[in-house]
């Protein structure tokens, strides 16, 4: 192996690590937490979570192993197996990223009217979509024997084998990005911005009450002030900055590797190796990036990773004192009284 081929070896190795342990981690705290549970995002991202940790467990190891060898990896049926799943997996987590940009649509611009417009049997049934709709082109891939090892990606993918199916495999490809990425990103673009605009207002409404208070209070000191108009400043910022992280995380994680994928369907064009499995790699960091994104940094789930840590302190530290466990049981009832 080369200097790059390195590289992108240790990259989708780092990637692999972190996007095992962040991804059992969301799924710890689903399984944990019975109010994440109970919560209507809780499905979208438990799904998103499970695709991504099959990513890592299945598809990322078999183009560690195609890189190393630089050959296929496995047998024909093995592969052909990872190549659905990565078809499957792939279209799956852009749907339910879509799905979670809708939920948060509706739950801040339409507020009041949340609790009957997204109810979880609503999610069960959008989740029950993303699931047949990301089988449904797999299945016709397999059917038309178009997935096997692709040497320009080092891994098992769509693949054209026979030269004179090409038109039909270039309108199944454009047809699968579209119904994929496109509308994904559609779909994204849609609600987050809608979110940005709802967002804005309400930012707008709080530094004019803001500012009004302040020029009520006459002796009011200058720091104090300042500190106001610095906090208007990160308000206005942090929903930009969020935004601006959902959508942008996943054109930078999917558009090279989409976009690769459509210009090597013209016959005259050759996609370079090391192009072609850096914007696969690509793709494998945003199962990486996913959990922080979209749960690990919200203050729920930080809460219930806290909690599980100090449960396991206690665990480690009271081994089998009944009277211990005893006086933490009634500590708990006296905290769920009090709150």
């Amino acid at each position: 192996m080369d200097l790059a081929e390195v590289l992108l070896v240790l990259f989708i190795a780092v990637v692999l690590i972190v996007s095992l342990l962040s991804n059992l981690l969301v799924l710890i705290c689903f399984i944990y937490s019975s109010d994440i549970r109970k919560q209507v995002p809780g499905i979208f991202i438990v799904n998103l979570s499970f695709c991504n940790l099959l990513i890592t467990v299945l598809n990322m190891p078999s183009t560690l192993l195609g890189i190393v060898k630089r050959q296929q990896p496995f047998g024909d049926c093995i592969c052909q197996t990872v190549g659905f799943l990565e078809t499957f997996l792939n279209t799956n987590t852009m749907l339910s990223m879509a799905a979670l940009s809708i939920d948060k649509w509706i739950a801040v611009v339409f507020p009041l009217s949340y609790a009957s417009k997204m109810r979880y049997k609503d999610a069960l049934l959008m989740m029950g979509y993303t699931w047949i709709h990301s089988l449904t082109f797999p299945i016709a891939s397999v059917f038309f024997t178009w997935v096997g090892y692709n040497n320009v990606y080092s891994t098992c993918t769509l693949h054209l084998k026979e030269e004179m199916e090409r038109r039909r495999f270039t309108v199944f490809t454009i047809v699968f990005h579209a119904t994929s990425f496109m509308l994904s990103l559609v779909v994204l673009c849609f609600t987050y911005l809608k979110v940005l605009k709802v967002a804005r207002f309400h930012c707008r409404r709080i530094d004019i009450i803001t500012m009004q208070t302040l020029v009520l209070l006459v002796d009011i000191h200058p720091s104090v002030k300042q500190r106001c108009l610095a906090e208007q400043k990160t308000r206005r910022q942090r929903a930009t900055k969020k935004i601006s992280i959902f959508i942008g995380s996943f054109i930078i994680c999917f558009a090279p590797y989409v976009i690769t994928r459509l210009i090597e369907l013209l016959p005259f064009v050759a996609i370079n190796y090391y192009w072609g499995v850096l914007s696969k790699c690509l793709t494998y960091s945003k199962a990486a990036s996913d959990p922080f994104v979209y749960s690990l940094l919200r203050q729920q789930y930080k809460k219930v990773l806290v909690n599980i840590v100090n449960r396991m302190l206690k665990k480690d530290l009271y081994p089998s004192s009944g009277h211990n466990s005893s006086l933490d049981t009634e500590n708990d009832y006296c905290l769920q009284r009090a709150t």
